[in-house]
């Protein structure tokens, strides 16, 4: 489910993380692993206030290269103080700013980064799929418009781009687990997308509350 054995050991305190058995990742419950993903990530990245789309590519960032990288390039993006930590400041910044600007320019520099990773070699086409799969479907999300004329009519619209997007991907995942090959995603994101697809359906704003009664 894209949990890794270090993170599921911190997450039930077991330490050192090597003696939580392999099994345990194997047997993960997906109702244990979506708190995992809202209180390690989510909720950290405090993504259910960004605009929509950008909730998604920060959200991913931060699953795949942690909280505190996702949220320094978000800010450095927004032409803010890069602390690593989302406040007033940063939350003010990114809603006001165009979510597609910031979704293009997010991946952009994630991508820099991975390029400049000493594995790419190795991963980098699988993680270039990844990023670019990502950045349309949060393109997909994010609002049409930057007027507040007719904000109401926008957000209803973002609103029906999270659960079409949000679909799409756990579609893309549940078939990658069924063996067929989608040429848009790695073969290890399966999982990731799974889980990612239904945070994006529960812990949005205004249904973040539907998965903690989970």
């Amino acid at each position: 489910m894209g949990i890794t054995r270090k993170t599921l050991a911190r997450w039930r305190n077991i330490s050192p993380w090597w003696d939580l058995p392999k099994a345990e990742v194997q047997t993960l419950e997906r109702d244990e692993a979506a708190h995992i993903y809202r209180a390690g990530y989510w909720d950290v990245c405090r993504a259910g206030e960004l605009p929509p789309g950008v909730d998604l590519a920060v959200f991913d960032f931060a699953v795949n290269s942690g909280p505190n990288r996702a949220v320094r390039c978000l800010q450095q993006v927004l032409g803010v103080a890069a602390d690593g930590l989302v406040g007033p400041i940063t939350l003010a910044a990114a809603n006001r700013s165009s979510a597609a600007g910031t979704v293009n320019t997010l991946c952009d520099r994630r991508l820099g980064f991975l390029r400049a990773l000493s594995t790419f070699p190795v991963f980098g086409r699988g993680w270039i799929r990844r990023v670019e799969t990502i950045r349309a479907a949060a393109l997909a999300a994010a609002p049409t418009k930057n007027s507040t004329q007719g904000d109401e009519n926008v957000d209803i619209l973002s609103g029906y781009k999270t659960y079409i997007v949000a679909a799409f991907m756990l579609l893309a995942g549940l078939a990658q687990m069924l063996g067929i090959d989608l040429p848009a995603l790695d073969s290890g994101s399966a999982g990731s997308l799974v889980l990612e697809s239904l945070a994006i359906l529960f812990l949005r704003k205004g249904l973040k509350g539907d998965i903690g009664k989970a």
